[in-house]
């Protein structure tokens, strides 16, 4: 079953935030992955998200726990993680009850 990564924050520090947009793409590459949203800008309906969101599909949860346990990713959320406060959910695709 697909699995889905959704991120949404706010960049609390746009000086260093950068050196995350820099390095995280090297850490999907080779990875079955497909970046459906990365918008910096979203427009908030409801609720609290932040600005930024971004949704990346993976071939299952499995997979998507994987890049983001992987050393790479490990190695760079950092550069999220200070710099922005928000949320990452890692969720299955939905399957309409049969």
């Amino acid at each position: 079953m697909t699995g889905y990564i959704v991120a949404t924050y706010d960049i609390t520090n746009p000086e260093a935030y950068p050196a995350y947009v820099a390095e995280v793409g090297a850490t999907l590459t080779g990875m079955d992955v497909e970046v459906l949203v990365a918008d910096y800008d979203s427009e908030v309906i409801e609720g609290e998200p932040g600005k930024v969101t971004v949704v990346l599909k993976f071939a299952s949860k499995a997979a998507a726990r994987e890049w983001y346990n992987s050393k790479a990713y490990q190695a760079v959320v950092h550069h999220r993680t200070t710099n922005t406060v928000g949320s990452m959910v890692l969720v299955d695709q939905f399957v309409p009850p049969t």
